[in-house]
């Protein structure tokens, strides 16, 4: 059976707290963390402060990418990560944002990228986890 060509991680933090969300130095920090125990190979990183609020960010990886985009007065967070390792450590990587972000409710969608066979393309269903954290 074909492997995908790389796994694509969208993930939605809810009522997490707006100073979290807007502390551009914390979001980096949990960022590049998340990075490092994927196992990722860390190749560059940019990220951006917005006023009045909001954090932007994105850490490129040899294996492709994570990015963050907050919305501190609505207290949620859009994360987005793809990687063409299909042993990078994903689960410990959602647990660290739990952690630091501490949202009340957290839906991830893992979503299988290049399945290049389109009978199995067709028949494939995107995984969804909801986390209610309440």
């Amino acid at each position: 059976m074909e492997e995908p060509l790389g796994e694509h991680c969208i993930i939605d933090l809810y009522d997490c707290r707006g100073d979290i969300l807007d502390n551009l130095e914390d979001i980096q920090s949990t960022m590049l963390e998340a990075a490092r125990i994927a196992g990722a190979t860390v190749i560059d990183r940019r990220f951006h402060k917005f006023s009045p609020q909001g954090v932007t960010g994105v850490v490129v990886i040899a294996e492709s990418h994570l990015s963050i985009h907050t919305w501190p007065e609505l207290n949620y967070a859009a994360l987005d990560l793809f990687t063409c390792n299909l042993r990078m450590k994903m689960e410990s990587v959602f647990t660290l944002l739990e952690s630091r972000f501490s949202p009340g409710s957290m839906d991830v969608r893992r979503i299988p990228r290049g399945i290049l066979d389109l009978e199995r393309r067709r028949n494939i269903e995107v995984e969804k986890l909801d986390r209610a954290l309440v």
